[in-house]
């Protein structure tokens, strides 16, 4: 095992509540490996539910399997269908019903293995089992590593909207494997660097500077890097309730309108992230003076790495102004825009109307 990163998420006690209080997040390669030995302190029964999904398990599951077993815990593995498609309530039933015949009990402890889907899903699961569980997040993807796996937020899509349903509930340990990223294909890479970007542009533009589409190995320093400004923020407004953790939505209030219109799948969510920044970064330009140059520095970041910066011609304006609508980030039918004034400065803005996102989307149509 290399040299491994730690990064604390630094959230206030609350004694006997599971998925609350402050924990680590450890980066680095061949943790996957290792995952017995790092949960086996914090787990005061015998068995485990590990869910997964359906292309993770076949690569990682018998290595965390068999981790897990060498420390004397009784694992069972839950694999669902990989894709948005299992973020929905029939599936949390039918990983509930797998854990209760598997004889979990509120002594039990999960472990999410894969991307943000499991770990959204899986999270949401220990969330409402027995009434809270412990879990562990193993993101393998780039945007689990770097973003989901980290703040405690649960949940699965409703059909009038993603992640309509969920819970705050905090992992009692993040395990991020860096090595796993290497077996990833190009397309799941990139649309993970859709939100290192996203957190280049609202915290740390040095990180423009640094990425690199051809490198796979010795990420756990830009991984930390993310993970740290995730942490910041988190440990700010853990609950959103100080309007800080919006700035994180930078890019997001269009890119779910753009991921939910197209049809779950259609997009990753880093592609439709990666559309959502590019009219957040026109907003910006026009309502809070981030200069151009500013903005044409991100969307080059986004095009070196294939992410789409346009809206393709069949995807209609009112399909995505309809599901923007129904977007949670909206309070009373106003929506809370993140802006930039500069790289780095990210703010919440009530200046932006319905009008100027519309004529936003239209300006970012494919020719």
């Amino acid at each position: 095992m290399s040299e491994i990163l730690t990064v604390n998420v630094p959230l206030a006690e609350a004694a006997g509540q599971p998925g609350a209080g402050p924990y680590s997040v450890w980066i680095g390669d061949g943790l996957m490996a290792h995952v017995g030995e790092k949960i086996r302190p914090l787990h005061r029964g015998s068995k485990v539910a590990v869910v997964t999904d359906s292309n993770v398990a076949p690569i990682y599951g018998d290595v965390v399997m068999n981790s897990l077993r060498d420390v004397g815990l009784e694992p069972t593995l839950v694999v669902v269908e990989a894709g948005e498609a299992s973020k929905r309530m029939e599936i949390v039933s039918q990983v509930i019903d797998a854990m209760i015949a598997a004889g979990l009990d509120r002594k039990s402890m999960l472990v999410a293995l894969g991307g943000g889907v499991v770990g959204d899903l899986a999270g949401f699961v220990a969330a409402i089992y027995y009434r809270g569980i412990p879990y562990v997040q193993m993101p393998t993807t780039v945007v689990s590593q770097v973003d989901s796996s980290v703040g405690g937020k649960t949940g699965v899509n409703a059909a009038g909207g993603k992640n309509l349903i969920g819970a705050f509930h905090h992992p009692a340990l993040v395990l991020a494997d860096t090595a796993a990223l290497r077996t990833l294909p190009d397309r799941e890479f990139n649309e993970g660097v859709a939100e290192i970007i996203k957190h280049a542009a609202i915290r740390d533009p040095g990180m423009l500077d640094i990425l690199d589409p051809a490198q796979r190995d010795g990420l756990a320093d830009l991984m930390a890097r993310n993970v740290s400004i995730k942490a910041r923020i988190v440990a700010a407004d853990e609950r959103e309730t100080t309007g800080e953790r919006a700035l994180l939505n930078f890019g997001h209030t269009v890119g779910h309108g753009i991921e939910q219109a197209a049809g779950y799948g259609e997009f990753l969510h880093g592609e439709a992230v990666s559309i959502g920044l590019c009219a957040a970064l026109r907003l910006s330009v026009e309502k809070a003076g981030l200069p151009e140059t500013e903005a044409a520095r991100v969307v080059a970041a986004l095009e070196a790495f294939q992410l789409p910066t346009r809206i393709p011609a069949g995807l209609t304006t009112d399909a995505i102004m309809a599901a923007l609508l129904r977007d949670k980030k909206f309070e009373s039918g106003q929506v809370r825009f993140v802006l930039l004034e500069q790289l780095g400065s990210a703010f919440v803005s009530g200046a932006v109307t319905l009008d100027d996102v519309r004529a936003v989307i239209e300006g970012l149509r494919a020719a």
